[in-house]
């Protein structure tokens, strides 16, 4: 397995977040103080610089379907763009609170963007209108995940997490958590919903039985986490090493993880969208791929002059997006 440079791009400040296009042609870039730069696949070439937000840009995310792109910043704005064109196509304005988890429905009768902002939660409709405003959470939301089916959003504050219906708007299910949360993700065969939390620890639900497992003993907090598209392996950050749990039959609670290795602090996972790779990135700009199901999982190393911020693997798999936190982006070729 070899990683090879495709292109590298320059952001004015830390990417903050990545994201490509439903067809790959393009990855959308957030710089954290504002600008917005859309990249072709093919060449790394600006497509177009978006202004995005003043005061800076917090989370990008494209509709599933077509070239919609929307963005949340310090403005309190959910925008929308034109990523075809690069043009500015509408706004919702949340109030003042900065706009940090944007996320699409994966699937449903109707493309459904949500939006946090605060304490306040918002599903919004692809021309900007609100679509239904939910009661403000006890806290400032911390993550927002989609249920794989896209019937429910799970909404993670200090205190715990709530299921919000998306079609009838009411609460499906709430779970107490006493700790904060940093990182919210569902198995893709929904069987889990996990968190990764303050206090250091990795926390699992089965929406469909009430059973919950608990997983500590983490060097610091885990704001990173990742399935692989079986569902089996969950991949997250909290220590010097990756850990990765074998969340098939009872689950992962009282199994021994395996411990993938790093020099420093993990500070990113992120598993292939269909396909059975990892990709893990430390502080000390190691970025380094492995194979779970082998018996010497490591597949290949490479070193940035950075830390990642963000990692995006492209629709197809074949391309491994890296934002740093000094303003570089760079794409990665993946190749047997």
């Amino acid at each position: 397995m070899q990683l090879t440079k495709h292109w590298a791009g320059q952001l004015e400040d830390y990417a903050i977040d990545l994201a490509w296009s439903p067809d790959g042609s393009v990855l959308a870039a957030a710089s954290a103080s504002g600008p917005i730069t859309l990249f072709a696949e093919t060449d790394g070439a600006k497509r177009h610089e978006l202004p995005g937000h003043e005061g800076g840009s917090n989370a990008v995310a494209w509709r599933p379907t077509g070239m919609l792109l929307a963005s949340g910043g310090q403005d309190g704005a959910v925008k929308l763009w034109d990523g075809a064109a690069g043009q500015h196509v509408a706004t919702a304005s949340l109030g003042r609170a900065w706009v940090e988890h944007l996320s699409w429905r994966p699937q449903g009768p109707a493309p459904v963007l949500a939006a946090a902002a605060g304490r306040s939660f918002v599903l919004l409709n692809p021309d900007a209108t609100v679509r239904h405003g939910f009661k403000d959470a006890p806290k400032t939301i911390s993550a927002l995940a989609w249920h794989p089916q896209g019937g429910c959003t799970a909404v993670a504050y200090f205190g715990g997490v709530c299921l919000w219906d998306a079609d009838d708007f009411v609460a499906q299910k709430e779970y107490a958590y006493g700790n904060g949360i940093h990182a919210l993700a569902w198995s893709p065969d929904a069987r889990w919903l996990v968190s990764g939390n303050q206090d250091p620890s990795v926390h699992l639900w089965m929406p469909e039985s009430d059973v919950e497992l608990q997983m500590s003993g983490y060097e610091g907090k885990v704001r990173h986490l990742s399935f692989d598209p079986t569902s089996r392996w969950l991949a997250t950050s909290g220590s010097q090493d990756a850990c990765l749990w074998d969340c098939s039959g009872p689950g992962p609670e009282g199994r021994e993880p395996v411990m993938l290795p790093h020099e420093a602090p993990v500070c990113g996972v992120a598993f292939q969208r269909t396909h059975s790779l990892l990709a893990t990135a430390s502080q000390d700009g190691t970025l380094v791929l492995w194979s779970p199901e082998r018996r010497q999982p490591l597949r290949a190393t490479v070193r940035m002059p950075a830390a990642a911020a963000c990692l995006s693997w492209s629709p197809d798999d074949k391309l491994l997006a890296i934002g740093s936190e000094k303003g570089f982006v760079y794409v990665l070729r993946c190749e047997p």
